[in-house]
């Protein structure tokens, strides 16, 4: 990449303010390539400068990508005048300027969301030309009959718009049923919409994957983790 001022890119890991990465290298606590540099003007090359802040090596990343296990009641922004947001759970360790959901999850739907602050990828994988499936657990009041099946797998209407066929298989026979449904597009109030078209009322939604990702199981409602180069390639499968 190109050389870029040391305070701004200091501040672009999320960890120091811009004003807090300028009293770091004002106090002599900044080596870029072996010599303290003070200067908050400095440009270097993270790429190519060894950058040590602190004693210990300035490990750069251009963006960030984080798998959230949403819990019900919050929303699916970077900020809210009134509501808590998914970017507000994030920990301040991973915490960037521009982070955002890549793609919503209603306010009572939980499980896998996407937080990043890399647009271009947030626009490869929600765009209809490229978009990735994305399976759900969907718990219903009771079992729907195999003709509403049947529409689902087929393709759907509601009103005047016509569902892709969706693969949706009863995953939990038990007194509340849990069906695995898989959509190969992101209509608005999809699932919502397929279900409300049945006998049955849906009473809880999670987004178990996208793409070729699962949600990690170890994640409780409301925590994160950084995804790994394999798994960010996973997204796009």
């Amino acid at each position: 990449m190109a050389k870029e001022r040391i305070d701004k890119l200091i501040a672009s890991q999320g960890m120091r303010s811009r004003s807090d990465a300028a009293k770091i290298i004002k106090s002599g606590k900044v080596c870029i390539n072996g010599a303290v540099i003070k200067s908050t003007s400095f440009k270097a090359d993270p790429d190519t400068d060894s950058i040590v802040i602190d004693g210990e090596r300035f490990a750069y990343k251009k963006f960030i990508y984080i798998m959230m296990n949403k819990p019900q009641g919050v929303v699916s922004a970077s900020r809210d005048p009134k509501e808590k947001t998914v970017v507000d759970l994030v920990p301040e360790e991973m915490k960037r300027p521009e982070l955002f959901p890549a793609g919503r999850l209603d306010k009572d739907t939980t499980g896998f969301v996407l937080i990043t602050d890399d647009g271009a990828f947030a626009h490869y994988i929600l765009s209809p030309k490229h978009h990735i499936d994305k399976t759900y657990l969907a718990t219903t009041d009771t079992i729907i009959d195999e003709s509403y099946l049947e529409q689902m797998r087929n393709g759907m209407a509601s009103g005047d718009e016509v569902f892709l066929p969706a693969q949706i298989e009863l995953y939990e026979n038990t007194d509340s049923p849990v069906y695995k449904i898989t959509l190969h597009e992101g209509k608005y109030h999809q699932i919502k919409r397929m279900i409300a078209a049945t006998n049955a009322t849906l009473l809880a939604l999670k987004r178990i994957s996208m793409g070729a990702l699962s949600l990690d199981g170890s994640l409780l409602p409301g925590e994160c983790k950084e995804l790994s180069d394999k798994e960010v390639a996973q997204l796009k499968s």
